[in-house]
């Protein structure tokens, strides 16, 4: 059961739709004569406000619905005219299916918003065909809608901290820790854990394909791995003073105190440009003393951590420019480097384009959800229509609710949807048989009864649901025309129907759901970044001079939405019997967005050796990056059960300290350093243990 604040939103959402089908249904039945127009106006919440579960606070919420009418009032016209035949009614289903189920692209709330708006076709496009009829549908549809969004606002639930207010809040946090010893390093991960989008209530996500959500997303992202490297910083073992780290920290400082006040109030911007000129000049100051005389030139152990420091510098500026964008709606100076704000100047329908785009494929599990979805919904409407069902949409919706995205969790689901109905099929028949034609009876029982199950039925589980929904029915349908116990069979009938057309779109159509997808998508992000690795070396140890042209990281981040959508999938499912996953999901996540920043800030600076770098700290960093792309590829290859190659030969922990390397390639060495350690830890969650398969194994 569920438990907590949740169990008070839950009862708050089944008070709203009960308050809002009851006003609706009433008067329009038995003071205006209009059953259909009831029927519509009983349903329109159910679907808005049970059916299509949108986040957000109750404003919010019933601003989705508002906008959602129209789109609804055009499906329910569709079906009306598109149930003139089976094949007419199925074919609709088929597109409307997949584009409603697609338009999860566009972000949580129009995701959670398309179910609902499945139903108002479905109901639609049933038998009897009657476009006379068209008007009171539509009446009621708006009317339901309109007092579900009324009650939205009257009744409404406690609105979340937005996105920014928790950015602006763990920036506060990273501009105390930036001061040594201020704030303890797991107290510095918490606040960047608290921007993860999986904690982050839907409503609130910036998951939208615009500039301004763009830019949200990724200055989370950019904030979590500062804070996370100012808590591995003062993890540090301590190092001799050094007055440069201090005062480029105190820098980082004063800008995540401005930004964290410029996400608040929109006003008195960071300086534009500060950190980077403090950031250059401390690169020059590096450069300076470790060519200077022996004598002056500092420790080893100094320069790494200034190699640090310079990293998680990197890091706030990204903050900077993203906080920029998404306060301004773009940059307000150029944002550079351009690959990795390649966003900020494309209009927004170009934009929604590439995120539409870029989800067409088969290797998105959001296009194979549109697809298995609009499947088993054709295969619905062409069943119940071929075989003339009594109430058949009713097997439609149990595809829509029942579906899962794995064939063992549609079982699983169907097994207590079907007991459910059982029993409430066994009730209703007895009410119905008991209480006869007395209509003012199911009058009265028809509010408790909603307010019951859309109550219980989330708390209780699938089983009390389906029992309860099957009440709800039969006291609604008995007021409208004279009903039997048969009504309770008929539907029974169809959820069986509908679960069984489910069960075999779920084993015919990706059965595993984002299981075996998340290893491909993972496997191609690593193969991906992993060219990046040896380029981005070669580009800071080379000489000056001639042109160079920046590493292409697009396709890396295209790999990168794929891999994050997959793995958000897959966090939603439960894991059937037997099954198991061990990989490090979210550390070969942090391992790709490692390579794809450093690709684009290490050689930013345009600081090289007069002459190449032939030092042995440089012949150690080609050697170590040529590894790492072999060690990526065989993580990837494991990734995918295929057959590893060996495991190439360890490179040392760090470059050779016998001549003091140059701070460049100290800040390659801290780079690889770290990026080599997650992808041990990655191939130690991945690798086989004895006498087990690997990862998705499966035979050739």
């Amino acid at each position: 059961m569920i438990a907590g604040p949740r169990r008070a939103t839950v009862l708050r959402r089944a008070v709203r739709v009960t308050v809002a089908a009851s006003v609706g249904f009433y008067p329009l039945l038995y003071g205006a004569g209009l059953p259909v127009a009831a029927l519509y106006a009983l349903f329109a919440p159910i679907a808005m406000g049970l059916l299509s579960a949108v986040p957000g606070s109750g404003p919010q919420r019933a601003s989705v619905m508002l906008r959602a009418l129209p789109p609804a009032l055009v499906l329910a016209t569709s079906g009306t005219l598109l149930a003139v035949n089976t094949w007419a009614a199925a074919g609709g289903m088929l597109v409307i299916g997949f584009l409603l189920a697609f338009v999860a692209v566009a972000g949580p709330r129009p995701a959670a918003a398309a179910p609902g708006l499945q139903l108002f076709y479905i109901l639609a496009c049933f038998p009897p065909y009657a476009p006379g009829t068209l008007g009171e549908r539509l009446a009621g549809l708006t009317l339901g809608a309109l007092l579900l969004a009324a009650c939205e606002i009257l009744l409404p639930d406690p609105a979340a901290p937005s996105y920014r207010e928790r950015l602006a809040a763990a920036l506060d946090e990273a501009a105390r820790g930036a001061a040594p010893g201020h704030v303890p390093p797991q107290r510095l991960r918490d606040a960047g854990a608290a921007l993860r989008l999986a904690d982050v209530p839907p409503a609130e996500r910036p998951a939208g394909a615009g500039r301004t959500d763009r830019a949200l997303e990724q200055a989370g992202r950019s904030a979590r791995r500062l804070l996370d490297q100012l808590a591995t910083l003062g993890e540090a073992p301590p190092v001799p003073a050094d007055s440069e780290s201090a005062a480029l920290l105190g820098r980082v400082a004063e800008l995540c105190t401005a930004c964290a006040r410029f996400l608040r109030t929109g006003s008195r911007p960071p300086p534009a440009g500060a950190l980077e000129q403090a950031m250059r000049g401390f690169q020059a100051d590096r450069v300076r003393l470790a060519s200077g005389p022996p004598g002056e030139r500092l420790p080893v152990e100094v320069l790494r951590r200034q190699s640090r420091v310079l990293a998680l510098a990197e890091s706030a500026r990204m903050v900077e420019i993203t906080v920029d964008i998404a306060t301004h709606g773009g940059p307000t100076e150029p944002a550079a480097p351009r690959e990795l704000f390649w966003y900020a100047r494309l209009s927004t329908p170009r934009l929604w384009a590439r995120r539409v785009l870029g989800n067409v494929t088969f290797r998105s599990v959001l296009f194979q959800n549109a697809v298995r979805i609009a499947l088993g919904l054709a295969a619905a409407r062409a069943v119940a229509g071929s075989l003339d069902l009594a109430h058949g949409f009713w097997v439609l919706l149990a595809v829509l609710t029942l579906g899962r995205t794995t064939a063992g969790a549609t079982w699983r689901a169907v097994r207590l949807a079907v007991a459910g109905n059982a029993a409430g099929a066994l009730v209703a028949g007895a009410l119905l048989i008991g209480l006869g034609p007395h209509t003012d009876v199911y009058a009265a029982l028809l509010a408790p009864v909603m307010l019951a199950a859309f109550a219980l039925g989330p708390l209780l589980g699938i089983a009390y649901a389906q029992a309860l929904f099957t009440l709800v029915v039969a006291t609604a349908f008995a007021q409208i025309a004279p009903v039997t116990w048969r009504l309770s069979e008929a539907r029974m009938i169809d959820v069986v129907t509908g679960s069984v057309i489910g069960l075999l779109c779920g084993l015919l159509a990706w059965p595993a759901g984002a299981r075996r997808e998340v290893h491909r998508a993972m496997a191609g992000l690593l193969r991906a970044c992993a060219p990046l690795v040896p380029v981005t070396a070669q580009a800071l140890l080379g000489p000056p001079g001639g042109s160079r042209t920046p590493p292409r990281i697009r396709p890396g981040i295209h790999r990168l939405r794929l891999a994050e959508a997959a793995y958000a999938q897959l966090r939603t499912e439960t894991p059937g019997d037997g099954e198991s996953d061990r990989a490090d999901w979210h550390a070969v996540l942090i391992a790709a967005n490692h390579v794809l920043l450093g690709a684009q800030w290490l050689p930013r600076f345009g600081l090289r050796p007069a002459s190449g770098a032939t030092d042995a700290s440089a012949e150690w960093a080609r050697h170590t990056a040529t590894g790492l792309v072999a060690r990526t590829e065989r993580v990837a290859r494991l990734l995918t059960a295929q057959r590893p190659e060996p495991a190439p030969r360890t490179a040392p922990e760090s470059s050779p300290d016998r001549d003091p390397p140059s701070p460049l390639s100290v800040d390659l060495e801290v780079w690889l350093t770290s990026l080599a350690h997650q992808l041990a830890r990655i191939e130690s969650s991945v690798t086989p243990q004895p006498g087990t398969a690997p990862p998705d194994a499966r035979p050739d």
